[in-house]
């Protein structure tokens, strides 16, 4: 008799009034222990399910190909296959590179086609259909709000992967939900200072905004950490994701009186309005007295190889770079470039950590009960994979460890070496009381599917 057959057998006799019987038949600490391992999609079998929910399709595809490659290579190396990666550097680590929990791990993939609706289909129909005890991906802040909340109610770990909006750890997070990936307020922190160094702190800013909680919190924390060094913002516009022509929203910057146009833009909108406002001339443009110049926040050695030539000398954030010198870093790149001929990207790199990340906590915690996992998850310290000594910060599930500050290359020496790393803005930097967001996490208890 299976332990959920028992627990039936004991609802059922309570209620003719057998109890007696059910105690003799099955002793009460064996009940407990059933009720204690009885989860969503509780495993079963010789293997556990990992849902993998990425934009395969959508202006945010390119990186979800990277986050796919990133999975897959993880999956390897928790079974044991491959050269390990970054299991022979994470420290601590519980992992024995034979599953997870003696467990082989399998998994699902998804399209979220980077719209929130979609991804919520895809994330339900793994929960429901495919049994998977935890899902992960996503390139949009949009479609990780959205996939965090299913995750919640339905009992089910998110792993975040690519998200950059405040909310995903501030106003909209949830116990179920963690994220490593950095956000806009830590970008706004770090590149502050670095963008007063190179242009002065007298300057007029005009914000190209992409029309989603991302854009709308990268904006805010990037207008706020400029006004504070003295820039006076001239305008704000926002742009809808996916809008290819951004011709219209930046015939208007050229008499505007701004001197800097801040693209609040990601993935392909990034790659075309960068474009589109090189060919408009705004990079020999003179204004107030001054040379104009083009900031994008958030960047990417996948963006800027979209951008190509128009990336020289444009100063903005990453989360990670595969040129990083710690011997994490050198190991996962090698890794990864064996195993699909390129360098991992920021979002590979995010990804494959939260794959590790929350096997390594199920075997910490001895279960994959998500209650205990998130326990194990909430204030674990690490190191060893590529972002230097890091913190999951129990109270928001965000994690803090170093940002980049990086520029586009002037002389790159090939399509893999677009960006350079100009300054490691250190974790006590960018950490913030977590009040400032609001939201609240909610209850970690255990829940049973549907």
């Amino acid at each position: 008799m299976t332990k959920s057959k028992i627990i039936v057998s004991r609802r059922t006799l309570l209620k003719t009034g057998l109890a007696g019987v059910a105690t003799v038949a099955a002793p009460t600490f064996f009940i407990r222990d059933a009720w204690a391992d009885d989860f969503c999609n509780m495993p079963k079998g010789d293997t556990v399910t990992f849902g993998f929910n990425v934009p395969q399709t959508g202006a945010y595809a390119d990186e979800g190909a990277d986050e796919l490659r990133a999975y897959q290579l993880a999956v390897k190396h928790l079974n044991g296959e491959g050269d390990g990666g970054m299991l022979k550097t994470m420290k601590p680590l519980a992992l024995k590179g034979n599953g997870v929990l003696g467990k082989k791990v399998a998994y699902v993939t998804g399209d979220t086609q980077t719209k929130s609706d979609a991804a919520r289909a895809s994330a339900k129909r793994m929960i429901e259909k495919d049994g998977v005890v935890m899902v992960t991906g996503g390139s949009s802040s949009g479609v990780a709000v959205a996939v965090q909340s299913l995750c919640h109610d339905a009992g089910v770990i998110f792993m975040a992967g690519l998200t950059h909006s405040n909310d995903t750890t501030g106003k909209d997070k949830r116990a179920y939900g963690f994220r490593h990936f950095f956000n806009a307020y830590m970008s706004g922190v770090a590149l502050g200072p670095v963008l007063a160094e190179n242009y002065g702190k007298d300057r007029a800013a005009y914000h190209l905004t992409a029309d989603y909680t991302w854009g709308w919190t990268q904006e805010e924390s990037i207008k706020n950490a400029t006004e504070q060094l003295g820039w006076k913002t001239i305008k704000t516009v926002r742009t809808p994701l996916g809008a290819g022509d951004f011709s219209q929203y930046i015939t208007p910057v050229v008499n505007s009186g701004a001197d800097v146009l801040i693209l609040n833009h990601y993935g392909k909108d990034m790659i075309n309005s960068l474009t589109q406002a090189v060919q408009f001339g705004l990079r020999e443009k003179m204004a107030n007295g001054k040379k104009f110049e083009i900031v994008v926040p958030l960047f990417s050695e996948l963006m800027a190889q979209g951008a190509g030539d128009n990336i020289k000398g444009i100063l903005g954030t990453a989360n990670w770079d595969w040129k990083l010198t710690d011997d994490a870093t050198k190991t996962f790149t090698k890794s990864f470039g064996a195993a699909y001929g390129t360098p991992p990207s920021q979002a590979a790199q995010t990804c494959y950590v939260q794959a590790i990340l929350y096997a390594d906590a199920c075997e910490r915690a001895g279960t994959f009960n998500p209650t205990e996992v998130i326990k194990a998850l909430e204030g674990f310290e690490f190191d060893g994979l590529g972002n230097g000594k890091t913190l999951y910060r129990a109270a928001d599930h965000q994690c803090f460890k170093e940002v980049l500050v990086v520029k586009g290359k002037a002389n790159p020496k090939d399509k893999y070496d677009l960006l350079e790393i100009v300054k490691n803005v250190p974790a006590a930097d960018v950490t913030y009381d977590p009040a400032i967001f609001g939201g609240e996490l909610g209850s970690s208890a255990a829940k049973k599917c549907g």
